[in-house]
């Protein structure tokens, strides 16, 4: 049987295409990494990714020849081809799907961007308030989740779910953010998981 062939484009600073890259790594899945520089302009990137990307941006998947964009929609992708994270009843996989989009639209929104306007800066300061509060609203809701003594967002078992909502989190000094004891606990059990490693620890 022929290898899967796998390619992700993605990029250091990138909490997004870090999703996808570990749960690769996770899975034991081999791929080719191809690092993107997000501070050229978008028609400046290599042509090959500016084909594959339908959005211009990061990650970028290239599975058996297939493109599959989104961070989310590349980990579901990923999850079900490895069986690895993605849930063991149709249940839990239903309950991964809901995260997921809460994630897209809350702490996936919120976290990135307040991360984003502190380092860039130039930001207008009622835009960065408004990421800050909505990142509070967005921290505690998931420390009330986790405050019930459950290992991981859906139970005693992880998911892509908690790939998803963790992965800017491994960052929360450039964001200028405290993290609150049931979520740094949760960070510590993703961080412990087989196969896990830091955004950064691939470039060290």
């Amino acid at each position: 049987m022929r290898a899967d062939s796998i390619e992700l484009y993605g990029a250091r600073e990138s909490g997004h295409a870090f999703k996808a890259r570990i749960l690769l790594e996770m899975a034991q899945l081999p791929y080719t990494f191809h690092e993107i520089d997000l501070k050229q302009a978008r028609d400046a990137r290599p042509q090959a990714f500016r084909t594959l990307s339908p959005y211009g941006e990061v990650p970028v998947l290239v599975h058996n020849g297939r493109t599959y964009a989104q961070s989310n929609a590349v980990l579901l992708h990923l999850a079900a081809h490895s069986g690895v994270l993605e849930g063991e009843t149709i249940a839990l996989q239903e309950g991964v799907r809901q995260w997921l989009f809460w994630e897209a639209n809350r702490i996936g929104f919120s976290l990135p961007n307040l991360r984003y306007a502190l380092r860039v800066g130039g930001e207008d300061p009622a835009v960065v308030a408004m990421l800050r509060a909505r990142f509070d609203s967005d921290i505690a809701r998931m420390e009330s989740e986790l405050a019930d003594g459950r290992d991981f967002i859906l139970g005693a078992a992880p998911t892509i779910a908690d790939i998803a909502m963790s992965a800017y989190l491994f960052w929360p000094d450039q964001a200028q953010v405290a993290v609150p004891v049931h979520v740094a606990g949760w960070l510590a059990r993703i961080s412990n998981l087989p196969g896990w490693r830091h955004p950064y620890s691939f470039y060290a």
